[in-house]
């Protein structure tokens, strides 16, 4: 029997966090693992009068791709890859896989090759959603893949999924609702202060964000959401921080990463497990040692780290700083094919001071 919540995930992500009209262009991009909400997103699309183009690959295709191509065929973009990123009104990527590890032992100077490649489709992928041309959403269809990651079983990791967003509820909608109303409030309180320092076991930065603005994520941009979050100045962060989960990337874990900034810069990188392959990502480019996005989250419904950074990245009692690329939408000017989420718990002890004041301790906001 069909899960219903699967069709009503896919009634709010088409309705409400993409907004669809009659004549968009919508761009769905997924795995083959993913096809029951890809179906339930298509249908819903063309009942909104939109024109759905869908990318639905087999997961394997990326690890041979990545496994056996040449530098040539790694450093190439097809145009019209480009072209579809120009001109779509509206993008879905649907996250979840059958295996979360299938990169694990891909060489990361290939994989680095590959993300400088894409640093043209990434620019114009940011350039667009800060200035508001493109409605993006990122989302994830519960996988046996994810729930093993997590630790749980497929019903349990489903019901978590769905509960994190709501989407057991009556109305889900009237819950975001809610969410950017509190949230709003927030955020045009943070978007009068200018100067912000960080303090937790093993961390203490100071950064500025001065001409910068906080961004209100309440379900349209990650579903499911919950967090808050800037672009800092990019030569202002100054001081260390020891991030408390596992950072992946392209499913690649490093544990126990500990980054020291000059100017903005990361000038040390340590990791217990995992040093080599963050490295090369921090070397990416010219802007992957600079940081991106400074965010809170603020999502309590979200208690466990599941090593998915659409949810961890909103576990209430945290806050992440992102290397890599910045936010247009919130002033943010560095320019990367990395943006790489790290998280740090501030439960126990953590403190935020904004312009002086203490705005942020133990895990909650308290302004």
């Amino acid at each position: 029997m069909a899960d219903i919540r699967v069709s009503k995930l896919a009634k709010l992500l088409v309705n409400y966090s993409l907004r669809l009209k009659k004549g968009d262009t919508f761009m769905i991009n997924c795995k083959t693992a993913c096809e029951p909400l890809l179906k339930e997103v298509y249908k819903e699309a063309i009942l909104a009068g939109a024109h759905p183009i869908v990318f639905n690959n087999p997961e394997e295709l990326n690890e041979i791709f990545l496994k056996y191509g040449s530098d040539e065929q790694l450093s190439y973009v097809p145009p019209y890859s480009l072209d579809l990123i120009k001109t779509v009104d509206a993008y879905l990527t649907i996250c979840g896989e059958h295996n979360t590890k299938s990169f694990s032992n891909i060489d990361p100077t290939r994989m680095k090759l590959r993300s400088q490649a894409m640093a043209e489709y990434s620019k114009i992928y940011m350039e667009r959603m800060g200035n508001g041309s493109l409605r993006w959403c990122g989302t994830q269809f519960p996988t046996n893949g994810s729930a093993m990651d997590a630790e749980m079983s497929l019903s349990e990791y489903e019901d978590f999924v769905y509960g994190a967003g709501h989407i057991d509820s009556e109305d889900p909608v009237a819950h975001w609702m809610k969410v950017h109303e509190e949230q709003e409030r927030l955020v045009k309180i943070l978007n009068t202060k200018s100067e912000f320092e960080i303090i937790a076991k093993d961390t203490h930065l100071k950064l500025s964000a001065k001409g910068r603005t906080w961004e209100n994520c309440d379900g349209k941009v990650n579903f499911p959401d919950g967090e808050i979050f800037t672009s800092p100045v990019e030569e202002s962060i100054n001081g260390h921080i020891r991030y408390t989960y596992p950072a992946i990337y392209n499913g690649r874990e490093v544990e126990d990463i500990i980054l020291t900034f000059k100017d903005g810069k990361v000038v040390d990188a340590k990791a217990a497990k995992g040093e080599d392959y963050l490295l090369q990502m921090l070397d990416i480019d010219k802007g992957s040692r600079y940081v991106g996005e400074f965010a809170i989250g603020t999502n309590y419904g979200i208690k466990k780290f599941t090593k998915n950074i659409l949810f961890d990245e909103k576990i209430g009692g945290t806050i992440h700083i992102a290397v890599g690329a910045g936010m247009p939408e919130c002033g943010g000017k560095n320019v990367s094919s990395l943006h790489w989420d790290m998280i740090c718990d501030m439960k126990n002890g953590g403190e935020i001071y904004a312009d002086g004041e203490l705005i942020y301790k133990d895990g909650k906001l308290i302004i």
